[in-house]
């Protein structure tokens, strides 16, 4: 995932557990704070805290909050205590950019988990870039991050050095999606419609083409406006055309509606999408019963990973007010793949965190290499996921239920 444009006003909103002076041994007293005891190394936090993504946003910021809580309760760096600052982005990229420069701002943070958007990424990457700052996001889905905006034509390049995920990309997921609508639903004929945001847009262009090489035809497509909330024009045009389906390229406060309105048309057809729409909300948004809607996720179901026992063990007991919800368990492993890499830097340099210290974590991400809550977490050349695991949910008796998981074979 993702990307959602808010005409909202920027705002920075601080939570979570912020810089505290504290202590250890370091280089040149540069980018950290000390006074005794440990060295205090911050991992920084930008996603939507606020506003209608901000569930999603409060569970990455609680994840990454316990991997750093977990860390200091088992000494995972010696004389390194973490803490993070969270910054709330609400789903702005202007916001998300003024965040990342008051996290580079901050000397004692190394790394930074976030954000959920896409959209928002494109804007932080370059002041995290200029700072040899480490990014990794646990949702970010747009293939042009990593691989650069010449990705669809072969020439695959990496942008920035600094960033990472542990979200797979929507090549594989939109490929994933078509070939489920094709071989296992058995569609033919889809309406694709897109938000026209950097997510949804680029999403359900990969879905389009693979669906097509299937061999199944995209009977009309239409766009839709981030917070609009009439969509009957729409769906009037997909039940004139026949379609056996609906692919929606957005999120699920725009998507809920959407399918609602298909089937209020008289169009009584599964709406499918990504994880923009994997979400309790897009089914509550809905007014008739959606039953047999689709929607794709990276990775398998946390809940049925054994890797992930533990994590949901503690956040449950970490007495959080919000659920991870969908991105938790790649949010955890995004900040402990920073807190491997903090301390490959620490060990290397004899018990102590160093001066360039940015740099050096970002150089340690490429090999980083350990069993996540997600499964094998490590880093392509591009800074992408090795992981291409994804599941098929659909809604089953106004529940999400898993269909299908497999790892993409492309």
């Amino acid at each position: 995932m993702r990307h959602r444009s808010l005409l909202i006003l920027t705002t920075v909103v601080t939570t979570g557990a912020l810089t505290l002076s504290a202590c250890g041994s370091r280089d040149d007293n540069k980018g950290g704070s000390e006074s005794g005891g440990k060295t205090t190394v911050v991992i920084g936090v930008d996603a939507p805290l606020t506003g209608s993504l901000s569930a999603l946003g409060q569970g990455i910021k609680n994840s990454v909050d316990l991997a750093a809580k977990t860390a200091n309760k088992n000494n995972e760096v010696p004389g390194v205590e973490f803490k993070i600052e969270a910054l709330d982005d609400q789903a702005v990229p202007a916001s998300g950019q003024a965040n990342a420069t008051k996290l580079v701002g901050n000397k004692d943070v190394l790394g930074v988990v976030g954000p959920l958007n896409s959209g928002v990424s494109q804007s932080m990457q370059g002041v995290f870039n200029s700072a040899n700052l480490t990014q990794v996001s646990p949702a970010n889905t747009n293939p042009a991050l990593s691989q650069g905006d010449n990705w669809a034509k072969g020439e695959k390049k990496r942008p920035f050095a600094t960033y990472f995920r542990t979200a797979t990309t929507d090549v594989i997921q939109g490929k994933f999606a078509a070939q489920y609508l094709y071989n296992d639903a058995k569609k033919r004929k889809v309406f694709v419609v897109d938000d026209k945001q950097t997510y949804g847009a680029g999403l359900a262009a990969i879905f389009s083409e693979e669906f097509e090489r299937l061999g199944g035809k995209v009977v009309g497509t239409d766009h839709v406006t981030v917070k609009e909330t009439d969509f009957s024009s729409t769906a009037d045009k997909v039940k004139a055309k026949g379609a056996d389906s609906v692919y929606f390229g957005g999120q699920y406060p725009e998507g809920g509606l959407l399918s609602d309105q298909v089937k209020k048309a008289g169009a009584n057809v599964p709406t499918m999408g990504g994880d923009g729409i994997y979400d309790p909300a897009f089914i509550a948004a809905s007014g008739t019963a959606n039953d047999g809607d689709l929607a794709t996720s990276v990775g398998y179901p946390v809940e049925k990973l054994p890797t992930a026992k533990k994590f949901i063990e503690d956040y449950n007991a970490g007495s959080y007010k919000d659920p991870y919800a969908a991105y938790g368990g790649y949010s955890y492993d995004a900040a402990w793949s920073i807190i491997q890499a903090v301390k490959a830097v620490v060990a290397a340099n004899d018990g102590k965190v160093p001066a360039d210290a940015r740099k050096k974590v970002t150089e340690a991400m490429s090999k980083v290499s350990f069993d996540g809550v997600t499964g094998k977490v490590s880093f392509d050349e591009f800074g992408d996921t090795t992981n291409k695991q994804l599941t098929v949910y659909s809604v089953k008796g106004g529940k999400w239920t898993d269909v299908k998981s497999a790892t993409f074979e492309d």
